[in-house]
């Protein structure tokens, strides 16, 4: 059985996005406060090992220079937008299934991740970060003299 996500309002805000941008209206994402929402999102794998959590992100038509990663009170943030060519066809019908816009991603890190080891990098459009763990403080025996 597969998990299918239902956003029962998915038309309705696509319409929504639609009627603004015919209208010029500004993107209902771009950052004007504290909320921000995303056009898409991209599926997102993350994975633990021993010393670190993988996250993998497909971002497929993402320019790297559009990515931003970003590491703030435990709380790892991914940004990026992927630009879509503008063809107007004048006959027949077209149909567009391929996502374009800003998407933004937030993740809850656990306690002991090294936030200044973290590392980035994308390749045929799969973007991979990695989040080194911090090493245990080990107990250590004290003398008393």
């Amino acid at each position: 059985m597969s998990l299918i996500r239902h956003n029962p309002w998915s038309l309705l805000d696509q319409l929504q996005h639609e009627m603004g941008r015919m209208n010029g209206l500004p993107r209902k994402n771009e950052d004007s406060g504290d909320v921000v929402t995303s056009d898409w999102a991209p599926a997102v794998d993350i994975k633990e090992e021993d010393s670190q959590f993988l996250l993998v992100a497909d971002i497929p038509g993402v320019d790297p220079k559009e990515i931003e990663v970003h590491m703030e009170n435990g709380i790892l943030t991914i940004k990026g937008e992927r630009e879509s060519e503008k063809k107007t066809e004048r006959e027949g019908y077209k149909r567009i299934e391929r996502e374009h816009g800003i998407f933004y991603r937030r993740f809850t890190m656990p306690e002991g991740v090294n936030a200044d080891g973290i590392e980035a990098k994308t390749d045929k459009g799969v973007l991979t970060v990695t989040i080194p763990k911090q090493e245990e403080v080990k107990p250590r025996k004290i003398t008393v003299s």
